[in-house]
């Protein structure tokens, strides 16, 4: 077994699943989205891709671009709820809480594909 893939396995599935429970629930109402779990999100996606930075190879390179692009989105999200309860006189409105799943949304969508390429990866490997 090897515990490098193990580990960057298990983190790119963990960005997954965290960003899949941020995501769910009513667009529009922020009791259903956790601050924390959209911390925890980009969080662990960072994690997912500083383990993928050296890699070399082709597969390699598409991890990290798919990691970078739900960096990017969980880092928006993350600044427009921000901006939306600390600095804007209207608060979190379901406008800009709509936004921010939405933004979510597109980082879920890259971490599907980086788990769809995992899985492709992992069944081309012939024993």
């Amino acid at each position: 077994m090897n515990l490098e893939k193990v580990i960057f396995g298990f983190f790119i599935v963990l960005a997954l699943t965290l960003n899949f429970a941020f995501f769910v629930g009513d667009m529009a109402n922020p009791l259903y989205h956790n601050t924390f779990i959209l911390f925890a999100a980009l969080i662990v996606s960072l994690i997912t891709t500083i383990l993928k930075f050296g890699d070399s190879s082709h597969m390699g390179a598409i991890f990290f671009a798919t990691s970078l692009v739900a960096d990017i989105q969980l880092l928006v999200a993350a600044i427009i709820w921000g901006w939306a309860a600390h600095i804007s006189l209207a608060g979190v409105t379901p406008a800009a809480m709509v936004t921010v799943v939405s933004v979510s949304g597109g980082a879920l969508l890259a971490n599907i594909v980086s788990v769809v390429l995992l899985v492709a990866e992992t069944l081309s490997i012939r024993r």
